[in-house]
């Protein structure tokens, strides 16, 4: 069942699930946790796949920790803006951060200012979806006419260097270092178009301002809509909303694995108590059929607790240092 995707170890984890919600962490005055709304802060904007995501958490945690809870949009810089301002918040479980993997592994690695830093200044609480990128173009675009693989893009590019564009939702972004790595993979040329945001790109590619985006998975629609064309996946596997589109690999680029994450971090130093009790209230996401199916509109669900999830990130940022270095990518 569709509601089941992604998920293991149901029963075992039962229990300590249960456990976990029956205590709240406690405040310095005594006092039960928690006692106000809680704040899900998110640096892009409405619409995007992290908002999705924020939202389905919000309403989930409202019902299991018995407090409202609201999401604040924070837009720009990658995200970064709003990572700011939850490095700034204090660390009593009142304000979160709900990011993509961009904002936590690359902005550290690409600005030369930035508000934060994740070891500092973050406690992981749980990675919530992965996803791969979709490449995608307008079939419409005249630009592009005959292009119906990557090979064709690629071979167009060859023909025309630095002539076709690509989007992003800006400097720094995964779609861009993703495509990077093609540019560098395939031998070409490309121009990157930044763009405010990940929505913004998305309506770059479909308006035939920009030729080709690595996009999220809320493009699904889009692509069996006709609007637009699906070259290839990003990661390893098929995606299982668009099982006939190949990935990178099937496409001659051995070894290409580029997914995103989407998940929720704590200011740092907040109480183990609370990240615990907050976990188990993201946890409790996967038995309610309308929040699994609202994460799967992003991603794969993928609800890792904060140990797991804080060594992914820190394998991930090595990673794309690796990346960053080699291209030479630095932001101001």
């Amino acid at each position: 069942m569709a509601g089941n995707r992604g998920f293991s170890r149901r029963s075992l984890m039962g229990a300590s699930v249960a456990a976990l919600m029956t205590t709240l962490a406690p405040m310095a005055k005594g006092q039960s946790w928690p006692g106000k709304p809680i704040r899900l802060v998110t640096g892009f904007p409405p619409g995007s796949a992290t908002d999705g995501i924020a939202r389905v958490l919000a309403e989930q945690m409202r019902i299991k920790l018995g407090q409202p809870v609201l999401v604040e949009n924070r837009p720009g810089a990658n995200g970064a803006l709003g990572a700011a301002e939850v490095a700034r918040s204090a660390s009593d479980g009142y304000t979160l951060l709900v990011t993509n993997s961009s904002s936590i592994t690359v902005n550290p690695q690409v600005y030369k200012k930035l508000g934060y830093l994740p070891e500092r200044d973050f406690t992981p609480v749980s990675m919530v979806v992965s996803a791969p990128f979709i490449m995608t173009i307008n079939p419409a675009n005249e630009r592009l006419a005959g292009v119906n693989t990557v090979a064709e893009l690629v071979a167009l590019a060859k023909r025309k260097p630095g002539e076709i564009t690509y989007g992003s939702g800006g400097p720094g972004n995964l779609a861009h270092l993703g495509f990077e790595l093609i540019n560098q993979r395939a031998g070409i040329k490309t121009t990157h178009v930044p763009y405010k945001s990940g929505v913004n790109a998305q309506l770059g590619v479909i308006g035939k301002e920009i030729d080709v985006l690595l996009d999220t998975p809320n493009t699904v629609p889009n692509v069996k809509s006709g609007k637009l064309k699906a070259l290839a996946v990003s990661t390893a596997a098929r995606w299982r909303d668009l099982p006939d589109v190949p990935t990178m690999i099937e496409s001659g680029y051995p070894g290409f694995d580029v997914p995103f994450w989407l998940g929720v971090l704590a200011p740092a130093k907040t109480p183990s108590a609370i990240v615990d009790t907050l976990y188990a209230a993201i946890l409790g996401s996967r038995d309610d059929p309308a929040a699994v199916q609202g994460l799967l509109n992003q991603g794969k669900i993928e609800l890792l607790d904060p140990q797991t999830f804080a060594g992914r990130i820190r394998a991930e940022t090595t990673q794309w240092g690796e990346v960053i270095r080699r291209e030479n990518i630095q932001l101001d």
